[in-house]
């Protein structure tokens, strides 16, 4: 089969004929009809996570596609049943995940990055009795793509972390894949969303989506921020990943507000300083966020459908693979808001 390759970090991406995989007794071997790219992707390829211990490697985690075939321990799913997948793959055993939370599973697997990931025509789901997940007819597989991961993991960050509720201030720092879910969710909840971003076309993507204010900023917003929501957000969303937004975020909190940690802070930002003195005397919180559950997963496709959101507005390009592969190299240089997808392999 075809696969997008990297045979060392930050090294030539390139697309490869490799073996098709072939399930074990719990997996489930996915035909992918399309993935997006993501900056999680573009970290792996940078060497900067730690499940990625092996090469040559094949990038990808967010995915829909058709059951090809399935491992002798998974019952109810065919061959040819439409499905979307968690990026976090809990064992569905342990403490966590018989708690719920999947997330957090200490056996946790990730296509794109504890295995060969979903940027080719077929991705292996492990422990797939717990982790595949039913994809409605009314879902086309691009947008189901642009939810497996950014739409929802912010999901996650807004509504479950973040227990926005409807009236509340939302600052989005990064208007990325995740930071345009976030305000599309806070949107779709009533919450009134300010979004954050240096690119103009990021923004402009943010006010169509529904939101209310939009700040391009360079510096520190948080002012900007308290003054236009007159006392500060309830809640802030880094959807990004630094230290500058981080700090932010927090510093433009009102009283009792909420910080909720989604972007990746690698190296020495993971060690991030905070104004701990106006946590305490504010009673902030700081909370993290990271990926979501299958059962949360079939949740947000009911959302998605209860609110008639159109996720292909959250879609920017669709490209092939070897395009795909391109894209993945130049991550950091291209400008284009929405996500990216591959949808031709």
């Amino acid at each position: 089969m075809r696969a997008v390759s990297y045979n060392e970090f930050s090294g030539p991406i390139h697309v490869v004929d490799v073996e098709a995989p072939r399930p074990a007794p719990d997996e489930a071997v996915i035909e992918v009809k399309a993935t997006g790219i993501c900056r999680s992707d573009w970290h792996g390829w940078q060497g900067h996570d730690p499940d990625i211990n092996a090469l040559p490697h094949v990038p990808g985690h967010e995915f829909a596609g058709v059951v090809a075939e399935v491992g002798a321990d998974i019952t109810g799913w065919e061959p040819g049943d439409r499905v979307t997948v968690p990026f976090v793959a809990g064992c569905g055993t342990c403490e966590y995940c018989l708690a719920g939370d999947p997330q957090v599973c200490p056996d946790q697997s990730q296509p794109g990055f504890t295995h060969w990931g979903s940027f080719a025509e077929k991705v292996v789901v492990r422990h797939a009795q717990h982790n595949l997940v039913p994809l409605p007819d009314s879902f086309d597989f691009v947008s189901a793509a642009a939810l497996g991961c950014r739409f929802a993991t912010s999901y996650r960050a807004v509504v479950q972390q973040g227990r926005a509720q409807e009236g509340e201030w939302i600052a989005v720092y990064g208007c990325g894949g995740v930071g345009l879910s976030a305000v599309m969710i806070g949107a779709a909840l009533g919450t009134r969303v300010i979004a954050v971003d240096v690119a103009p076309s990021a923004l402009e993507m943010a006010t169509r989506l529904g939101a209310e204010t939009t700040i391009q900023a360079e510096g520190d917003p948080s002012e900007e921020i308290v003054e236009v929501s007159r006392g500060g957000a309830h809640l802030g969303i880094d959807a990004l990943g630094h230290p500058d937004l981080v700090r932010s975020s927090v510093s433009s909190l009102r009283r009792r507000g909420r910080h909720v940690q989604v972007g990746l802070l690698i190296g020495e930002s993971s060690q991030t300083a905070l104004p701990m003195d106006r946590v305490i005397a504010h009673e902030l919180e700081i909370i993290g966020s990271h990926g979501t559950s299958a059962a949360t997963l079939s949740e947000i496709l009911d959302f998605v459908i209860d609110k008639n959101l159109d996720l292909a507005q959250l879609v920017g390009d669709r490209l092939t693979l070897e395009r795909g592969a391109h894209r993945l190299e130049h991550f950091t240089e291209v400008s284009t808001a929405g996500v990216a997808v591959i949808t031709d392999f």
